[in-house]
């Protein structure tokens, strides 16, 4: 049997800016995508915890070090700048694979910094 399971998570990173007219994603500064082990095109939940709106999306790759946490297209509604977000990864685990397998759990600061893996 596969489970679908947490595989990362980057708690409460704060929404830079907002494009709506764009293809739609979330542009994630690529420092946090390492840490998060995101890849470019990975799907990934968002939570709002400011409005409590939930989307998934797609990952694109942001400039290394910018902070950047950026809501394209119609996500791009779903929230607004200084909002603070949940972004969460799963992946699909076998049984043994879940037995070992510990998710990565990314904290930022308010400039979207990596403080803690």
């Amino acid at each position: 049997m596969m489970r679908i399971m947490l595989k990362s998570k980057i708690s409460f990173p704060t929404i830079t800016e907002a494009q709506l007219y764009y293809k739609g994603s979330i542009t994630i500064d690529q420092k946090i995508m390492i840490a998060a082990d995101l890849f470019e095109g990975e799907r990934v939940d968002i939570l709002n915890r400011n409005t409590g709106a939930r989307l998934q999306t797609y990952v694109i790759k942001g400039e290394p070090g910018s902070g950047v946490i950026c809501l394209n297209g119609p996500a791009a509604r779903m929230g607004c700048k200084g909002d603070k977000l949940v972004i969460i990864s799963y992946g699909f685990f076998s049984e043994e694979e879940v037995q070992n397998f510990k998710p990565k759990c990314v904290e930022v600061d308010d400039e979207n910094r990596v403080t803690n893996i």
